[in-house]
């Protein structure tokens, strides 16, 4: 990290300002070549000083200069950030001189990843500024900010801090079991301990798990033999007419997409071709996508029309999805009944709909919502992980805890049930970055957008 990096950390188009941000040791040393007005490297630190960016002698934009230097910047280095006039040539050209003269251009992510790796912020905390970043709704945005605040660091610090100690404990013991006064170790006395350390692991858990539906929302896959009115539910949900509908039976052949916001979470529905037997080469391809998205998405909305009787092929698939989250939707209410309820009685939530009147819209609303616990939700207190790779790390911890258990009970020696808690220790730290491998953190920084 001895180079300087530069990057345009704005969005790039036609707008008021963008900004060019340069950080490393020669970041003011950079902008001081190709910007006319106060010494740069005089002004004091976290000040906006006016001036002008030239080429030679040639005048390329009216700007602002903010300098911030070490230790008290985002990577904990120089930083420089020329405010020019928005436009894409005028950045461009910005961004152009800081590179002729001497900066190298920054990676995705690199900005954040210089943060992480000279210790300002962790990997959990990073992670939060892309999530901020990407947040589409007030709740992932506040989860973000919990994040990025490091509640979920000083969880996962303090539980590492606990298992060193238990494991210095058993060493201790070990190693000199002459001491008297050195407090002794037993499989009996590791259990409270392996209770407390695996209560906030299920709580991180449990919060990541919501933390997954605020940050992704909730992927609703609407399903259902043809014109039983799918896509106009989907155009009901979103209040648009996107999907086509039409009397003709396998009028959509591929899948429509549209997404609505419930209580802060986003709920990302997608319509699919009628289920029905086909020769139609390519109304067939589309129903084997509804069939694959049946089993891939969070919720399924299961329509039946409550003009025409529930089919054998219905209640094949109805079964199929006992341990999955669903809805049966019973459409088109307004029209003669002759769909025999009695079929459906052993299965739950059910909702009477019809979309010329939109009768049954809030109650599909509110089953959503009770499912997922929406209401309940505080995403300011959560203590969560959003990478799913933390996420299995969390899990494989528990477990570990649950091995340890098992070994307790089987009286395997302590110094053997030292080496999963040794594992937990070292998963841990890979969560926050403290055990992580070099092309980890590239593969995780590379996601961010440029600039950031």
């Amino acid at each position: 990290m001895d180079d300087t990096i530069v990057g345009i950390s704005t969005t790039m188009g036609v707008g008021a300002i963008s900004i060019v941000r340069l950080s490393g040791k020669e970041a003011i040393k950079i902008a001081s070549k190709i910007y006319k007005g106060s010494n740069l490297k005089k002004v004091k630190s976290h000040t906006i000083k006016y001036g002008h960016i030239y080429s030679g002698d040639e005048i390329i934009d009216e700007v602002l200069v903010s300098i911030m230097k070490t230790p008290n910047t985002y990577t904990k280095e120089d930083i420089v950030e020329i405010n020019c006039h928005g436009g894409i040539t005028t950045t461009n050209k910005v961004l152009e001189l800081c590179l002729t003269n001497g900066a190298r251009l920054a990676e995705p992510g690199e900005f954040t990843k210089r943060a992480f790796l000279n210790g300002r912020i962790d990997l959990t905390q990073a992670e939060g500024v892309m999530n901020l970043i990407n947040s589409k709704t007030e709740q992932s945005r506040k989860m973000s900010i919990n994040q990025l605040g490091g509640s979920t660091s000083d969880q996962i610090k303090k539980l590492r801090q606990y298992l060193i100690e238990i494991i210095a404990q058993i060493e201790v013991n070990i190693d000199y079991p002459e001491y008297e006064d050195i407090e002794v170790l037993e499989n009996e006395h590791l259990k409270p301990k392996l209770s407390k350390i695996k209560k906030t692991l299920s709580k991180i858990i449990k919060d990541s798990e919501q933390g997954k539906i605020i940050k992704e929302g909730i992927d609703t896959v609407i399903v259902g033999r043809p014109n039983v009115g799918k896509s106009s539910i989907l155009n009901m949900l979103i209040d648009e007419e996107k999907a086509i509908v039409t009397d003709v039976a396998g009028t959509t052949r591929d899948i429509v997409e549209g997404q609505i916001n419930l209580d802060g979470i986003l709920i990302n529905l997608i319509d699919t071709a009628g289920i029905r037997k086909t020769k139609n080469i390519v109304e067939k391809i589309g129903v084997d996508k509804s069939m694959q998205l049946l089993f891939k998405n969070d919720l399924v909305l299961y329509v039946v029309n409550n003009n025409e009787d529930i089919t054998d092929e219905d209640i094949e698939i109805l079964n199929k999805l006992n341990d999955r989250n669903y809805i049966i939707i019973i459409n088109k209410n307004d029209l003669e009944q002759k769909l025999n309820i009695e079929k459906l009685k052993k299965y739950k939530n059910i909702v009477h709909m019809n979309t010329i009147t939109n009768e049954g819209l809030e109650e599909l609303k509110n089953i959503i919502k009770k499912m997922y616990n929406l209401e309940t939700f505080d995403s300011k207190d959560m203590t969560y992980v959003t990478n799913a790779k933390s996420l299995s790390l969390l899990k494989k911890s528990l477990k570990e805890i649950h091995k340890i258990e098992e070994g307790i009970e089987k009286e395997i020696p302590i110094d053997l049930l030292e080496i999963d808690l040794k594992q937990i220790w070292s998963n841990l730290g890979e969560i926050t970055g403290e055990t992580l491998h070099d092309e980890l953190i590239d593969q995780l920084f590379n996601q961010f957008c440029l600039g950031k």
